[in-house]
């Protein structure tokens, strides 16, 4: 597996100097962290995240531009900017490109979170220009933007960084650390069960995920998290996928009903974002998940077969009662279960926003939180303590200080070496996508596809 050095400063960032060997601290002159511009490309809701955290790191970093195709999703940005007293971006329409922003303010950074279908020209016009990169998962979401990309890096002084925020997590960082300690010895086989409730996963079929010539389908814009997740715990590579799966739910117009309306004028931002900019473009965020029209899955299968000889058996339902995943890894000394509730139920017209402390205790049978148990050979079971976050929230603010700290040196506040590698390169983002992508050509074609036939060098 590759993973990045974190304390290792990007190329053209400003150095920090420390004192001399011996110089007296007293004298010293004070360091200055290095103060980066950025700009984000796509202000849909993700894109909330990064405006956000610019302001929480606003040391290091100053929001310089947005560029977007609706000018009213761009103004709600610039609003909540000037709200909490910062300098309002310059703002960009994105619909000749991103050019014109990246000439005229020349950002530090382009943090990526436009729609999936045109991450790899954003990506690849921000690495021609030298900026760094952070772009949303899923990397892109088919074989020429793969090769888009990489062909990007491999000609840029800029560094690109997937935002694969689930390696954060605290829970799924201890399971890294289980096999990365041996306790379970040479991995051999990985069981995942991936499950979105009836709220989370009825949200994919309301907005432009619902096609996969937009998204790549759920196998690449949602797992593309679920299959990095078990590339970075096992270090391992793919190199075969097969896939099952069809529209089994959302496809039944005898399925919807009242319960899946979703009224966007209660959320401030919902309804500053989409409902009150849809005149401009006829964007539509509230879609009925049943209507017709929707080209991806919602009930996959997958088996995938590794460099090493382990195999992967993962399964994603987007229509389940509950919200949560189950990971087992048999290992040739034992074997290590994860099991995460995230929603024990959901709740009609509420949008997936993670899980909250009020619901911990709401389903005696199925309590939020997560379990780790760890049993090798002959031995008795162990369950290893984990911290009650979020998974999701909390994963985001800590890949967040990483990403917008990540150029400073530890003294300095900037992350320190991290024996998890959890800050995902090129490469992470090439192996994530490239098992959804060869999974879809296995939908297509009902045959085993090896990666190698996708044409893109995984490392």
């Amino acid at each position: 597996m590759t993973s990045a050095t974190l304390d290792a400063a990007p190329a053209g960032a400003a150095t920090v100097t420390t004192p001399a060997a011996g110089a007296q601290a007293a004298t010293a002159p004070p360091r200055q962290a290095a103060r980066r511009r950025y700009a984000v490309v796509g202000t849909g809701a993700r894109a909330l995240v990064y405006v956000d955290a610019t302001a929480t790191h606003h040391d290091v970093a100053e929001l310089v531009a947005l560029c977007d195709t609706n000018a009213a999703r761009l103004g709600h940005h610039a609003d909540r900017v000037r709200a909490a007293g910062g300098e309002a971006p310059a703002t960009y329409d994105a619909t000749g490109g991103i050019e014109d922003m990246l000439d005229e303010v020349a950002p530090d950074v382009v943090v990526v979170t436009s729609p999936d279908r045109v991450h790899a020209s954003h990506v690849a016009a921000a690495l021609g220009r030298g900026a760094d990169v952070v772009v949303e998962k899923p990397l892109t979401i088919d074989a020429a933007g793969m090769y888009t990309i990489a062909d990007a890096v491999r000609r840029s002084e800029g560094r690109l960084t997937v935002a694969h925020n689930y390696r954060y997590a605290a829970r799924n960082a201890a399971l890294r650390r289980v096999i990365a300690d041996g306790r379970i010895g040479d991995v051999v086989s990985v069981h995942f069960e991936w499950l979105l409730d009836t709220a989370h996963g009825a949200d994919y079929f309301r907005r432009w995920h619902r096609e996969k010539a937009a998204s790549g389908g759920l196998l690449v814009h949602k797992a593309s998290h679920h299959f990095d997740l078990v590339n970075w715990w096992t270090g391992d590579v793919p190199e075969t996928v097969y896939a099952r799966g069809g529209l089994r739910f959302y496809g039944r117009a005898d399925a919807g009903g009242p319960r899946y309306v979703l009224d966007l004028s209660g959320d401030a931002d919902l309804r500053g974002l989409y409902l009150d900019a849809a005149h401009l473009d006829g964007y539509r965020r509230d879609q009925d998940p049943f209507a017709p029209g929707a080209t991806i899955e919602d009930t996959l299968s997958v088996l995938v077969g590794y460099r090493s000889g382990a195999t992967l058996t993962y399964s994603l339902t987007a229509h389940s009662p509950w919200e949560g995943y189950r990971v087992a890894v048999n290992g040739t000394r034992g074997r290590v279960e994860l099991e995460v509730v995230e929603r024990c139920h959901a709740t009609p017209g509420r949008l997936w926003t993670g899980g909250a402390a009020s619901e911990a205790s709401c389903c005696a049978a199925r309590r939020r939180g997560g379990r780790l148990v760890v049993q090798e050979h002959w031995g008795r079971s162990e369950e290893i303590a984990l911290p009650d976050d979020d998974g999701h929230v909390e994963g985001d603010a800590a890949l967040l200080r990483d990403v917008l700290r990540g150029h400073l040196d530890p003294a300095d506040g900037g992350p320190g070496a991290d024996p998890l590698g959890r800050r995902a390169t090129l490469a992470d983002g090439l192996r994530s996508v490239a098992v959804g992508v060869a999974g879809n050509r296995s939908l297509a074609t009902g045959q085993v596809v090896p990666v190698a036939a996708l044409g893109v060098d995984l490392g």
